[in-house]
């Protein structure tokens, strides 16, 4: 398969005409993004709407993102969440993390959303430290490099039950290669070889394309019992 494709973008615009429509939200927050220079790494319209679907789907009532960026994925899982849910989302950056949080404040969901600022693993262990009640839904767009380690916290923050979901886990086909010369796919297959056999979980993988070219999801849920 080759890794680019125009049709792959304007089928993806055929779906978003047909099953999504405007929205202007999530237009002024891509927006706001690129004005701030913010890398153009979210994931598509079509593929928001499913987050929010999945969310949804299991009556979220906790949500866990790792990697906010602009905030245009936690808009999406926000939406998903029950009316009295909570999303927690970590940035790396506090410039991505200021216009994530106007973006979301902006798009409504600011009641919704707490952004904690700082590497992801010093988040997580607060999280872990704190109890509280557990994800039901984790969601990890960040990092590769750090993807088995994220997942492993994901299972310790998570109840059974829960789905995790990946982002990226395909990167045009390089995941099967051990020599690819893209520096984030060892970490994607640490994630791989860390679900292998995994006695807490159950997964899958699907790859995608669209405007976001050729990738894919890495979807599991934690076993219940």
């Amino acid at each position: 398969m080759q890794d680019t494709d125009p049709r792959w973008s304007d089928v993806d615009d055929y779906i978003v005409e047909h099953l999504i429509g405007e929205d202007p939200a999530q237009d002024a927050c891509l927006a706001a993004n690129l004005a701030a220079g913010l890398p153009s790494i979210d994931v598509s319209i079509a593929q928001g709407r499913m987050l929010e679907l999945l969310a949804r789907s299991i009556r979220a009532q906790n949500i866990l993102e790792i990697g906010t960026l602009g905030g245009f994925s936690a808009i999406c899982l926000a939406r998903g969440l029950a009316a009295d849910g909570q999303l927690v989302t970590l940035e790396l950056e506090p410039s991505y993390a200021e216009v994530a949080r106007q973006n979301i404040q902006n798009a409504g969901q600011g009641d919704k959303v707490e952004i904690l600022v700082g590497a992801a693993i010093g988040s997580l262990e607060t999280l872990l430290d704190q109890g509280g009640r557990p994800f039901d839904l984790v969601f990890v767009d960040a990092d590769k490099e750090n993807y088995a380690a994220y997942l492993d916290y994901a299972i310790q923050l998570a109840r059974p039950g829960a789905m995790l979901i990946f982002d990226n886990v395909v990167r045009k086909g390089g995941v099967i290669d051990p020599d690819s010369d893209d520096p984030k796919v060892p970490g994607t297959r640490s994630l791989y070889e860390a679900l292998k056999n995994h006695p807490n979980v159950d997964a899958t993988a699907i790859q995608t394309v669209g405007s976001k070219k050729w990738d894919g999801f890495l979807m599991a849920v934690v076993r219940e019992g």
